[in-house]
């Protein structure tokens, strides 16, 4: 006997095998049921989703000699001439080949007759996006107003190039691409008859692979079967359908996760010996990463399309490496599938999409940058003041106890000892780590970097019996507010150098004008400087303002 493939001999013959489509079910059966018939069908959807096995059962269940029925009963002369494809009043057309206006013409003539014995004349027109735009204009006026034993069914892949005319003669019906476990479970059906021995993964594997079609998933198994002699491991599964070593994936996810460029480009060099298809590839990792976000938020590795140990070997990478690692990671590699998919140069496409997913776990998180946990700032390293001083005239030493009032200038002393009167801008002298003020400023910028730029742009930082006051330039409000906004973290630096208790006051110099270079801000500045986002930005990224340049008015909103 003639071998018939599994997805003719499956074929579904009634509504309740039809498989995924239960809304599209429901109304056809209820529209039977009440007599409610449409001139005109549309069925749209992608392939093997069952659109014409629909349109046959249809027109089954309408000239069964039971019927119209909800279910045709397949066993009448009507129902076994329509399922061989014998019968004359059913008239099927792959508009693919019949898409000449003449054609077109010739057929809507010849249905003006009634049908030769069955209840309807029922024209089944497969993929109808394939008409010419002369061929739809053809069929306008006998799908407009069809005779009362005519019906239409129409079937299309591209919904989008039927012409808007013929869609509002029609009811449509959209049928959806088939769940992996729905298809995972039609599969077992058929399995178990047909004497297939496979597990429960290697059905997963198929459902995937189909990508929604019933028809595709079932010639895979087909397929699969023949290999193994009427069993599917779960090896030849993952070889067969085009999957790749999974070990190489997860390989490449540590890699990626860890900033292992290395380990990338080791993996890219692999696919080009191997002679996959870069796109492909990256697509299946893509899925692949996709399951490893699953387990991260907790999902189950049963639920992985894998065998088990190699779920469990994933599950494990992805709760060790984090949910929002890999929803970063799937972002980013998202973000590059375009471009992959249309370079001409795969490979490279795909390594260079890789490599810069392998920077994310070497940026720092906005989130850390913000919260103010950045790591130390060391004591040499460069760090940018507030506001800016010149060169040749550093902060100067300050030794404390000093006098809390600065006398006026007087002419040039003889030297004098270190505890003598000095004028209020002595010589800049070196700096020394023991000098609890230099140690102030550099507990200050430990605990937050931008705090150092803060005080050095002070007037003054003395201490004083418990007490040390930062004097900042007279009518400078913005650096007052800056440093009242972190006394809580002076505080802990000034307890930190002084011992527990010591209080910080933040107060306004009387005397002694700033030097040239940091005389009073252009107004346009210090208006700018008052901006709440501007004030968070300046923090951030220890910036200043060097010129402002109008371009409209500001508003808070």
């Amino acid at each position: 006997m003639t071998y018939q493939v599994l997805a003719r001999k499956w074929r579904p013959q009634n509504f309740s095998s039809l498989v995924g489509q239960e809304p599209i079910v429901t109304a056809l059966r209820n529209a039977l049921q009440e007599g409610r018939i449409a001139q005109a069908y549309l069925f749209s959807g992608i392939r093997g989703v069952g659109k014409t096995t629909a349109a046959r059962v249809l027109a089954k269940a309408l000239n069964c000699e039971r019927g119209p029925a909800a279910d045709p009963c397949n066993e009448c002369a009507s129902c076994i001439e329509i399922t061989r494809g014998s019968d004359l009043d059913v008239i099927e057309v792959d508009a693919a080949t019949y898409s000449k206006v003449e054609q077109v013409r010739d057929l809507t003539e010849s249905l003006k007759y009634g049908p030769a014995r069955d209840r309807y004349k029922v024209v089944v027109l497969d993929e109808i996006h394939r008409l010419s735009r002369q061929a739809f204009d053809a069929l306008l006026k006998i799908v407009e107003e069809p005779p009362p034993h005519l019906v239409f069914i129409f079937a299309t892949t591209e919904i989008d190039a039927v012409p808007a005319t013929i869609l509002s003669r029609c009811q449509e019906f959209h049928f959806r691409r088939v769940p992996s476990p729905t298809l995972a479970a039609y599969l077992r059906s058929i399995c178990e008859p047909e004497g297939i021995r496979t597990s429960d993964t290697a059905l997963r594997l198929i459902a995937r692979a189909g990508e929604g079609s019933v028809r595709d998933s079932v010639a895979l198994l087909d397929q699969l079967a023949t290999f193994g002699s009427g069993a599917i491991a779960d090896e030849d599964a993952i070889r067969l359908l085009g999957g790749l070593d999974t070990a190489l994936f997860q390989t490449l996810l540590a890699g990626i996760l860890t900033g292992d460029s290395g380990a990338v480009s080791d993996a890219v060099r692999r696919i080009e010996e191997e002679g996959w298809d870069p796109r492909h590839v990256y697509g299946q990792f893509l899925a692949f990463c996709r399951d490893a976000l699953h387990l991260a938020m907790g999902g189950s590795p049963e639920q992985v399309d894998l065998p088990g140990e190699e779920a469990a070997a994933l599950a494990a990478t992805a709760r060790a490496s984090g949910y929002e690692n890999l929803l970063r990671l799937l972002n980013q590699l998202l973000t590059s599938e375009n471009i992959v998919r249309r370079s001409d140069t795969g490979a490279l496409a795909v390594e260079i999409a890789w490599l810069r997913a392998a920077e994310l776990p070497k940026l720092t998180r906005i989130e850390e940058i913000l919260a103010g946990s950045l790591p130390a700032v060391e004591s040499g390293s460069a760090r940018p003041a507030a506001a800016p001083r010149p060169a040749p005239a550093p902060a100067p030493q300050r030794r404390a106890p000093e006098p809390a009032p600065r006398p006026a200038p007087a002419p040039s002393p003889p030297p004098a000892p270190p505890r003598a009167e000095a004028p209020p801008r002595p010589a800049p002298a070196p700096s020394r780590p023991s000098d609890p003020i230099t140690a102030f400023k550099e507990e200050a910028a430990r605990r937050k970097p931008n705090l150092g730029g803060f005080l050095d742009a002070a007037d003054d930082i003395r201490y004083e019996e418990g007490r040390a006051s930062i004097l900042c330039p007279q009518g400078d409000s913005y650096l007052k507010g800056r440093l009242e906004a972190n006394r809580a973290i002076l505080e802990e630096a000034a307890a930190a150098v002084w011992g527990p208790g010591t209080r910080v006051d933040i107060l306004e110099g009387r005397s002694a004008p700033k030097p040239a270079a940091a005389e009073a801000k252009p107004a346009p500045v210090q208006q700018v400087e008052q901006i709440p986002t501007v004030q968070a930005v300046l923090d951030i990224f220890q910036g200043r303002i060097e010129t402002v340049e109008e371009h409209g008015s500001y508003t808070e909103d």
